[in-house]
């Protein structure tokens, strides 16, 4: 099982790297072509060079419309894509000025709870973003500017945001198991320490 989700946690670290990568290149590409914009639009490049200056700006030089509902709708399935990684390999990061005196046990417990919570958490909030998609698509609700259905970044965050779900819950189990019998079942975690 382990494997299983090992290598969802691991398809879904790699989708949001691929969106985040997108949005990355997107923005980029947005504030080059404003900039490029501004300076085609100043007063030097107009008076100076006004047929460049025209020609440049005809082709469509400038920001990406919409590119900042793009990346709103793109970070919400990134967060979640990367979630899962992150819990499996418990790489969440923890302070731990109180928890480092206290006896192993007493972490062991500690972390239980912890992942069992997190594991509650992340299944209501798949459950509150199905029912928000599901409002979104019975009202037919668009984006202003690109005036794409609304639901469909919150289907793609669902989507990211059960493989989450999914392995919060296994992890939260294997933490339970582990406190029950006492053997390590899960990888060593890999927090950062503070």
């Amino acid at each position: 099982m382990y494997k299983f989700m090992d290598r969802l946690a691991r398809l879904f670290a790699i989708l949001g790297g691929i969106v985040l990568s997108i949005l990355i290149v997107q923005t980029c590409l947005s504030i080059i072509g404003r900039s490029i914009s501004t300076i085609l639009h100043s007063d030097l490049i107009e008076t100076t060079f006004p047929t460049v200056s025209q020609t440049l700006l005809s082709t469509g030089v400038g920001p990406i419309n919409g590119a900042f509902e793009l990346v709103e709708a793109g970070m919400a399935f990134v967060i979640f894509a990367f979630l899962p990684l992150c819990q499996l390999a418990g790489a969440h990061a923890s302070v731990d000025i109180f928890t480092s005196k206290l006896p192993n046990k007493a972490n062991a417990i500690l972390r239980t709870l912890i992942e069992i919570v997190f594991a509650f958490v992340i299944v209501v909030i798949a459950w509150e973003l199905s029912q928000g998609m599901l409002s979104k698509q019975r009202t037919g609700q668009t984006t202003f500017i690109l005036e794409f259905p609304v639901w469909w970044p919150y289907a793609l965050s669902l989507v990211a945001a059960v493989a989450s779900a999914t392995v919060a819950v296994y992890v939260a189990m294997m933490r339970v198991l582990e406190l029950v019998s006492g053997r390590q079942i899960l990888p060593a975690e890999l927090e950062a320490e503070h």
